[in-house]
């Protein structure tokens, strides 16, 4: 039975990419320090569904926590590591800026330290979109220049990058790092803009419009970024002898790392994406127009001809299916708050 780590694995992102990972027949360690960034209870939710699967533990710590990975590797010797646990939002690393240190600089440490000790076949690091931060040329490729960073977040996240590759030169540990694109799905953040809309609209409340909604995103459903991570999971970067690099890939040349975005490469305008909204909900949106949003940008669009190239297409979830099947999950959880909204 093959063994892989998922940090994070209570939250979005990590609870589905374990939840596939179970189903494909690995036994999986997560871990997962359920913190208070979010409803803690969603979290729990996640995590009760994935203790009642075979082959499945969990150990509820903080990644930044001295030993604690380096003795999950020792006892288990992951052949995957996919490491997803990080303090993500724009908006609170401009208030909060040291738990985006300690958790996704400090944290990525301790992870990189575990695997120079006991080095699995292939590590998964996300990273963002946010890394391109001000470069304007679009779709972002990842050969653009990402060294101007215009949010804390998006700078820690730019520094795992910078510290997986000395790692992976150094100790010669096979490393892909993915950027992704505004995922959205069932069980999503309550931070992130579908959940924030969907519970507004429901209970005929306004949404927050920044930029007077003058925003587009490259919306990337959960299903098909997991999607893309196992089909990459078994595309193991490997250091080039020469020192020569394929045109359009990201390989390094000199170490078996590769930076890889996994987006839709088809962006939509934010108005239009609260149409989504409108159509699966069967209401009508507030809309309070506010300034743009410090440390935010105005679009993000994926170019995914390197996933391509890697792993041949991978779906493309039509956005009215994802945020009707989003809008289904939030009725069915939240049945009772919608029925008290006025």
């Amino acid at each position: 039975m093959r063994r892989a780590v998922v940090t994070g694995c209570s939250g979005f992102i990590g609870f589905h990419v374990t939840r596939r990972l179970l189903a494909r027949g690995f036994r999986v360690v997560g871990v997962d320090n359920l913190s208070d960034y979010y409803d803690v209870g969603l979290k729990r939710s996640r995590q009760a569904i994935l203790e009642a699967e075979p082959g499945f533990s969990v150990i509820n710590g903080d990644i930044m926590a001295p030993g604690l990975l380096h003795r999950l590797f020792d006892d288990h010797r992951p052949e995957i590591v996919v490491h997803l646990a990080a303090q993500a939002g724009v908006r609170l690393s401009t208030e909060s800026p040291r738990a985006y240190l300690e958790s996704n600089i400090a944290g990525t440490f301790e992870l990189l330290e575990a695997a120079r000790s006991f080095p699995p076949a292939h590590m998964l690091l996300a990273s963002t979109s946010s890394v391109y931060g001000a470069n304007t040329v679009m779709p972002y490729a990842e050969a653009h220049p990402t060294d101007h960073p215009i949010s804390f977040y998006a700078a820690t996240k730019r520094a795992t990058e910078a510290m997986a590759h000395s790692y992976a030169h150094l100790y010669r540990l096979p490393v892909t790092m993915f950027r992704f694109f505004t995922v959205y799905g069932p069980w999503g953040r309550p931070d992130m803009a579908l959940f924030k809309f969907t519970r507004a609209i429901l209970r005929g409340e306004p949404i927050d419009l920044y930029n007077g909604g003058e925003l587009r995103r490259d919306f990337t459903y959960i299903d098909d970024l997991v999607e893309a991570l196992f089909r990459l999971m078994d595309t193991v970067p490997v250091r080039p002898e020469d020192g020569v690099v394929p045109g359009g890939d990201s390989l390094s040349p000199v170490a078996p790392w590769r930076v890889v975005n996994i987006g839709m490469s088809s962006p939509v305008g934010l108005n239009d994406f609260i149409a989504t909204i409108e159509r699966a909900t069967c209401r009508t949106a507030k809309r309070n127009l506010l300034p743009m949003q410090q440390g935010d940008v105005p679009a993000t669009w994926a170019d995914s001809g390197l996933l391509t190239r890697l792993v041949g297409s991978i779906p493309k979830t039509d956005l009215d299916v994802g945020v009707r099947a989003f809008v289904d999950w939030y009725r069915c959880r939240y049945e009772r708050e919608i029925l008290l909204a006025p």
